[in-house]
């Protein structure tokens, strides 16, 4: 956990000066694509939405500003979602 507590939320501004997550809150870590290695704040999601994963906003896709990541959840490793595609 203590590795988790240093890793970057995906959607802290830059300048944040503590960008990391935050007690009470419960997080994903995003593998693979643009926002490898970000942490994604799923606090208070449904299940079913959670069984689904997340298209996040990015710039740094395949398809610059603008564009999206889709991540997936991994069934092998829970808390684990892997990148799937970047679409405009």
């Amino acid at each position: 956990m203590d590795e988790l507590m240093r890793r970057r939320v995906y959607g802290a501004d830059h300048d944040d000066p503590d960008p990391g997550p935050r007690p009470g809150h419960v997080y994903v870590e995003l593998v693979g694509g643009p926002l490898d290695g970000l942490l994604l704040d799923v606090t208070g999601w449904p299940e079913d939405r959670l069984a689904v994963g997340a298209v996040l906003g990015t710039e740094l896709g395949k398809f610059g500003a603008g564009g999206r990541a889709v991540y997936a959840p991994v069934v092998a490793a829970p808390g684990r979602w892997a990148w799937e595609a970047d679409s405009p």
